[in-house]
């Protein structure tokens, strides 16, 4: 049997530049990049591996070995937000990989992890780890266990991975490279991959068989739905006077958008999408009701309160789509779940419809040829289509160009600029709330917002993976003053590579978002400012005085300032037009008046104090004691 002599890493890194994806007869370069910060712990192990397959051979020179890019970052959370940002905009078909040094650098990795794995998105980490051989113990970063020789801190990782091993032998590292792989491409089963390797590991030659070198191609599984379980879901959609689809990220992740189209138009049922599956239908489709849930429409959720049939395609049900369990009102609702996997197929006490999301509404559709909703139901929804619509062009309309806008003006003066070619990134604060109710979602892939975990620091980073993924395409991180803070590192990543992100600030002063949320469940906003401490000890002085605009323009940035509605338009159109990383900085109102946005009508449940002294919470007690009266388990 050939073999080739290398080092585990140089081992890793051959083999990762030889895998791919394919799905629907197009190939995808499974692993596509390596972002990297290298320390005592990786340097001499993936760092060395890496500088080999950096570049391409010379033009007529022989062909050398398959290049991995790197891409060089500041902060490993950072690094794997911009990973997943490039898996979603890539339908989860290609990934990224993260290395970092043992210690600090590998539990930076744990937040990035969590939110892939919470994602369903795939990303490979590659921290390294103490030594395997432990020739001297404690090494440098290394945690004592004393009830534990082989613990090491990256076990962090274990709860959060979708796969996990450690490599303690060079030739270990086969089995689990290929089980790797399999994880990732796996659309059931995907999420963050860890593979830790100890640092001597790493650096140690072995005799590798030439085959585990070989291009390998995993294919993306496509799975039909059961005959039975497809029989008992028409009977229900057939039985249903007001049935309502819930399309969730599963519809993107599958491609399903158009067989979502054509089994909508056919059928007439409408179409409410959760923060991951919205954009599923273009915001002007007929069937298109909007955002469901606590961040969502009321035309939506009023729908959900009276459906007696919900077709939830590719949705987890989190606790924001059913309104804390209180949305799907309906006595008689029943459920039918299609899902690529058992395990979210088969919540709510559903009819499952274990199958990827495009086959499964396609052959729903065949199945129901003929079958339409009841014509008043509708018109129905098409007459609250229509009313929602309009309040949202009143909170985007401002009264005075020259006025510092609200946050939803904001998005409306984004919203006439855009095209479909646009893409959107979100996660934490207020603005999912208002992106997910208000914004008109002008193609499949428009509409990125990280709500599974909501991490703040995601967004810039993110766009920055995104970037990759689908470059020439204006790309947006919409983030507030509390987000930026969190995690501005990137900007500097963006200015090197020359990625042309857009970065808009919107800097009302404090955490918007969690302020509101204080305030209605009785803790007065208390600690959600940022102002200077005030006589009585709380922090209700003037705000401070930070200029982020500043900072951005301190890490690269070009940056435009923007005080008036006027201002902002002009901003906008120049950092669309940009060819370099652009950021617009806007003070939109205070935190007290954050947004502009009419309501959900939804419920969201985070529990009240029992017992308080003071008014705001015993009020807000009451509140809550109304609405769990409410909550319902399906069964």
């Amino acid at each position: 049997m050939s073999t080739r002599r290398l080092t585990t890493a140089q081992a890793l890194v051959a083999f990762l530049a030889r895998q791919f994806t394919e799905r629907d007869g197009r190939r995808h370069r499974l692993v596509a990049a390596t972002w990297g910060i290298f320390g005592h712990g990786n340097v001499a192990g993936i760092g060395q591996a890496l500088v080999e397959h950096a570049t391409a051979p010379p033009p007529g020179t022989p062909p050398g070995p398959p290049v991995m890019p790197f891409l060089q970052g500041r902060n490993e959370q950072a690094m794997v937000h911009a990973a997943v940002g490039h898996a979603r905009q890539s339908n989860r078909l290609s990934a990224h990989a993260v290395t970092t040094s043992i210690g600090p650098g590998a539990t930076n990795l744990v937040t990035g992890a969590a939110l892939a794995t919470v994602n369903r998105l795939p990303v490979l980490l590659l921290p390294g780890d103490t030594f395997a051989t432990r020739p001297a113990d404690p090494v440098l970063q290394q945690l004592e266990v004393p009830w534990a020789g082989d613990v090491s801190v990256n076990d962090t990782l274990r709860p959060v991975s979708a796969y996990f091993d450690r490599i303690t032998r060079p030739e270990a590292l086969v089995p689990a490279a290929l089980a790797a792989m399999r994880v990732l491409s796996d659309p059931a089963a995907t999420g963050a991959v860890t593979l830790a390797l100890p640092q001597d590991v790493q650096a140690e030659a072995y005799d590798w068989p030439e085959e585990f070198f070989a291009e390998r191609v995993w294919r993306v599984r496509r799975p039909r739905p059961d005959t039975a379980e497809l029989d008992a879901a028409v009977r229900a959609v057939r039985a249903a006077r007001r049935p309502l689809v819930v399309a969730g990220g599963g519809v993107h992740h599958s491609a399903a958008e158009a067989a979502l189209d054509a089994f909508a138009a056919a059928t007439g049922i409408p179409v409410a999408s959760t923060q991951a599956g919205k954009g599923s239908l273009r915001y002007d489709h007929p069937a298109d009701v909007g955002g469901i849930g606590h961040t969502g429409t009321s035309t939506a959720n009023r729908l959900a309160r009276t459906a007696d049939l919900v077709l939830g395609v590719g949705t987890r049900y989190t606790d924001f789509t059913t309104a804390s369990s209180t949305l799907f009102a309906h006595p008689g609702v029943r459920f039918v779940n299609l899902n690529i996997t058992g395990f979210d197929a088969h919540k709510m006490a559903a009819l499952p419809l274990v199958a990827d999301a495009r086959e499964g509404l396609e052959q729903l559709a065949e199945a129901l040829t003929g079958h339409t909703v009841p014509a008043p139901y509708a018109a129905e929804y098409a007459r609250l289509r229509a009313g929602w619509d309009a309040r949202v062009t009143a909170a985007y309309t401002p009264a005075d160009e020259n006025a510092r806008p609200t946050q939803a003006q904001v998005l409306g003066v984004l919203d006439t600029l855009v095209t479909a070619d646009d893409i959107l990134i979100n996660a934490a604060g207020s603005l999912p709330g208002d992106l997910h109710r208000l914004w008109r979602t002008r193609s499949r892939d428009q509409y990125h917002v990280e709500y599974g975990y909501s991490c703040m620091g995601y967004e810039i980073p993110a766009a920055i993976g995104t970037a990759l993924a689908a470059p020439g395409r204006p790309v947006w991180a919409l983030v507030g003053d509390g987000t930026y803070l969190m995690n501005p590192t990137e900007i500097v990543t963006a200015v090197q590579e020359h990625v042309p992100i857009k970065v808009v600030v919107l800097q009302n002063h404090g955490y918007a978002s969690i302020g509101g949320l204080s305030e209605a469940v009785g803790a007065e906003r208390y600690g959600t400012a940022y102002r200077y401490r005030a006589a009585d000890t709380t922090y209700t002085g003037d705000p401070l005085p930070v200029d982020l605009a500043a900072n951005a323009a301190s890490l690269g940035m070009r940056v435009l300032r923007a005080h008036t509605v006027r201002d902002l338009r002009e901003a906008l159109a120049d950092a669309r037009a940009a060819t370099v990383p652009t950021c617009v900085y806007v003070e939109t109102e205070t935190a007290d008046t954050v947004s502009g946005a009419p309501a959900s009508e939804a419920w969201w449940d985070v529990p009240v104090a029992e017992t308080a002294t003071r008014t705001s919470a015993v009020k807000a007690r009451e509140e809550y004691d109304r609405h769990v009266a409410a909550r319902r388990r399906h069964l």
